[in-house]
């Protein structure tokens, strides 16, 4: 699977596929864990659907990037998903930000 990316110095933005489910979590997740950058925002504006096991892959890569000494972020102005973490307390796991720059500036 090929996400589209941008760089910003040591840090990598994702922007994640417009459903971000069951059918294409194992793929997303590859594509996060085999970037070199540790440092990872995942860019949720273009996703129309997550489920569970989309929201699970999340949670596992920003475990596996913490182990390398990296993190992930999450970026979002898509009031759905928004709530999908908030409903979900993924919110209080994963730190949310409004834009992707503002995101890239919490690595700074």
């Amino acid at each position: 699977m090929k996400l589209s990316t941008e760089i910003f110095g040591a840090v990598m933005v994702v922007h994640t596929p417009e459903e971000l489910g069951e059918d294409q979590a194992d793929n997303v997740r590859a594509f996060l864990e085999s970037r070199e950058r540790n440092k990872l925002i995942v860019d949720l504006d273009g996703t129309e659907t997550i489920d569970s096991v989309g929201l699970e892959i999340l949670l596992d890569v920003q475990d596996t990037l913490r182990e390398k000494g990296g993190d992930l972020r999450i970026a979002t102005t898509n009031y759905a998903n928004r709530k999908i973490l908030e409903v979900t307390r993924l919110d209080s796991m994963l730190e949310v930000f409004d834009s992707v720059i503002d995101a890239v500036k919490s690595f700074a």
